[in-house]
């Protein structure tokens, strides 16, 4: 039998703060590892979910998701109906706005769905159903990314999601704003940032983070690059980072989210 889309929305309507640019160190993220499977995509569709009070985060995507897949085409999705009718005025070829929520109101399967700073003002336990629910909408070899980020984009730490669930977690941020990795903590994802205390394997890792950073320090002489590459190298001799050099010097790390799971209870 087939499913029935909601009447209304699902979820609740969040403060809508929003910058340009707010998002660029995800979309990078995104289209850099991403981009192959939306250009073999039959329709490489994206949605930009809680996009917020204004519809730059939207518009900056499909700009974008198109340097990696040039039909990409993006939904914004609101569940706020003032927001999306403020949007509509900025619709164009590839780019539209849709009141809805976490039921994603679209008649297809999206490539892509990226909500960021929506799930930091719910409550620790809805995650892993929000979670369930969005990627139970994605089409085979979709992508969920859902994470936070400060109000200016400096700091972002985000989930990478499949139709199977969580699968990796990725820190990123302007090196230069930086004094040590565990500054990072304030923007994890609501599901770990209540976890960042002792016995839980996410303090673990930035607290071994910040003693890499620490014993990097002479590299800082050549710059916030080169300490921060230096101390992801030395980082990885314990825990299982899943990217490479050319992602560290964006200023970003990735491991596999089973090292940094909450533990149960």
């Amino acid at each position: 039998m087939a499913s029935r889309t909601p009447s209304r929305p699902v979820g609740t309507v969040t403060r809508g703060t929003t910058n340009p640019n707010r998002l660029r160190r995800m979309d990078r993220w995104i289209a850099a590892t991403h981009g192959a499977e939306l250009r073999r995509s039959t329709d490489p569709l994206a949605v930009d979910l809680g996009y917020g009070a204004a519809p730059w985060t939207a518009v900056e995507l499909l700009l974008r998701l198109r340097t990696a897949a040039p039909h990409a085409r993006v939904v914004g999705v609101e569940i706020d109906p003032a927001r999306v009718a403020a949007a509509k005025p900025y619709e164009r070829e590839g780019l539209s706005f849709r009141h809805g929520g976490f039921e994603i109101p679209l008649p297809g399967r999206p490539t892509l769905i990226r909500a960021a700073n929506v799930l930091r003002q719910y409550d620790e336990e809805q995650v892993a159903a929000v979670w369930e629910r969005l990627c139970g909408r994605l089409a085979p070899g979709g992508l969920l990314v859902e994470g936070t980020c400060d109000e200016i984009g400096r700091r972002h730490v985000w989930v990478a999601l499949g139709p199977e669930g969580p699968r990796t977690v990725t820190f990123a941020t302007r090196l230069g704003s930086l004094d040590r990795p565990s500054d990072l903590a304030e923007r994890l994802p609501k599901a770990l940032i209540h976890r960042n205390v002792p016995g839980e394997p996410v303090h673990a890792f930035l607290r071994d983070f910040d003693r890499a950073w620490a014993a990097a320090a002479p590299y800082a002489s050549y710059g916030a690059r080169q300490r921060w590459m230096r101390a992801v190298r030395d980082l990885a001799a314990d825990w299982p980072v899943a990217d490479r050099a050319a992602r560290w010097r964006q200023g970003e790390v990735t491991v596999p989210w089973g090292a940094l799971a909450p533990r149960q209870g």
